[in-house]
């Protein structure tokens, strides 16, 4: 192990010269079974990299420059009670990792402190019969889990604090207005209960990352979350005239509800049929991005919390998107591959019959948004690209969430139809051809390189390094990548 650590070491040391592709290779044995991923300290801008096996986990502190500051390990937590790192929080420079059984009742929890060569650990025991598990959060000083009572119009947070103390918050969210898909009157848990199979399962909740690309798998989801240190927001999309925004206050554990109507689009056609239409959206810079769509018309919208439109855009089959900055694409489906559809009436006829959503991500002061519609996993005639935002991710090892891991393999056996615009921090259109993103990069090298493993993908100071182990030339290599 030693050995293995020393190397890891050279390889990181050689992190001072930031090129675009290569920054660093070494040749390097790992076993099977073997874990890596990291925790980014964002306000001292350093990294904590992990290496664990089934035995052991090893903590690898990283500095500013990429150069190991020190390193200590632990055994690794009962392979037979823990199942799974769920999550984690920092103590001044020291990262927490937090681990769970299946059912989340038994919590552990590692405290590494680097620097003075030390490991605490702490057990929580939690009864969640009640309560049915919906996501977890983590960041510098706290980790949670949400879960919604059951039968109830309440969330509750289990939250562990950056010195290791439990405490558990009630969110009550009576008087709040929740309806089915059916338009049929429900509570929160029959809301967050309903199914929405094949694409959505009950109970799932989507935790969006926006610093990261989304792939239009997440995006597309009915449910979905935003969490920052302050605040969580929850979005409800399963009705198709309007988005209920659930917004918790994470400082005073108090919630408001918000409703956010989409555009009016007719499911009648003009020569009298009844015609399908979707809408979805995203939480982006405090504001509501919404798609609407029939096979006739599609309308997107910026609005602000209290349901004011800030901006508008819409189209027709019949008249080409003025707002795009790229061609309409489709892969995947009954074609197989990639290929360019010509007119807007095949795009919006393919994304009403599809999962529709739109993502958004900020490429300098602009908004990159992409559109489209995606279908259920298996629904590809053609295999579509493998690598597509979800092979890697922010911290990645089987065991471990990862929200941005999901990403890069999430259109694998799926069909996708989309477009892509950009628009300025107004909501205006910006009119150009648009420039690669550092995932676009790692998605074509993961289509040119498919046997890799032991990946991890970091983003600091502006750029994304990727980390994976070539399994054919037995040598671990880090990448840089940038916008």
């Amino acid at each position: 192990m030693k050995n293995k650590i020393l190397l890891v070491y050279l390889l990181l040391s050689t992190l001072i010269s930031f090129s675009q592709e290569i920054v660093s290779s070494v040749p390097v044995q790992l076993k099977k079974n073997r874990d890596i991923f990291q925790v980014v300290n964002n306000e001292k801008k350093d990294v904590t990299l992990f290496i664990s096996d089934k035995i052991k986990v090893k903590a690898v502190h990283l500095d500013e420059s990429m150069k190991i500051v020190d390193s200590i390990s632990s055994e690794r937590p009962d392979t037979k009670k823990y199942d799974m790192m769920i999550g984690y929080n920092i103590n001044g420079s020291n990262p927490r990792l937090f681990w769970a059984s299946n059912d989340y009742e038994e919590i552990f929890a590692q405290l590494f402190d680097v620097s003075n060569q030390k490991v605490t650990t702490q057990q929580y025991n939690l009864v969640l019969k009640e309560e049915k598990i919906l996501q977890k959060f983590s960041d510098s000083d706290k980790f949670y889990i949400l879960t919604v009572i059951k039968k109830s119009n309440s969330l509750k947070l289990h939250v562990f604090d950056k010195n290791g103390v439990y405490s558990a918050r009630v969110i009550n969210l009576e008087g709040f207005h929740f309806f089915k898909s059916d338009y049929t009157k429900s509570d929160l848990y029959g809301i967050l209960g309903e199914n929405l199979l094949p694409f959505e399962a009950p109970f799932s909740l989507k935790n969006i990352n926006v610093d990261n690309p989304t792939s239009l798998t997440d995006a597309a989801t009915k449910r979905k979350c935003y969490f920052n240190n302050k605040t969580l927001v929850l979005t409800i999309d399963t009705n198709p005239d309007y988005t209920q925004a659930i917004v918790v206050d994470l400082e005073k554990y108090t919630a408001v509800e918000k409703i956010i109507r989409s555009a009016g689009i007719s499911n009648v056609s003009s020569s009298g049929y009844k015609v399908p239409v979707t809408s979805n959206s995203f939480y982006f810079d405090d504001k509501l991005y919404i798609l609407k769509s029939s096979p006739d018309q599609f309308f997107f919208s910026i609005k602000d919390l209290e349901n004011n439109t800030l901006k508008e855009y819409s189209a027709t089959a019949d008249a080409p998107i003025d707002f795009k900055n790229s061609e309409i694409y489709q892969e995947g489906g009954d074609f197989g591959g990639k290929r360019t559809l010509e007119t807007s009436s095949q795009f919006l006829r393919k994304i009403v019959n599809l999962n529709a959503g739109l993502s958004c991500y900020h490429i300098g002061q602009n908004t990159l948004i992409t559109f489209g519609g995606i279908s259920s996993m298996g629904q590809s005639a053609g295999q579509v690209t493998a690598n597509q935002f979800g092979l890697i991710g922010a911290l990645v090892g089987a065991a471990f969430f990862s929200p941005t891991m999901d990403n890069f393999n999430s259109y694998a056996n799926r069909k996708v139809v989309k477009i892509e615009g950009l628009f300025d921090n107004e909501g205006n259109h910006v009119k150009g051809d648009l420039q690669p993103l550092a995932f676009d990069k790692i998605r074509t090298f993961f289509d040119d390189n498919k046997d890799v493993s032991s990946q991890t993908l970091f983003n600091l100071k502006a750029a994304y390094y990727l980390g994976y182990y070539d399994n054919k030339t037995k040598e671990y290599t880090i990448r840089k990548f940038i916008d």
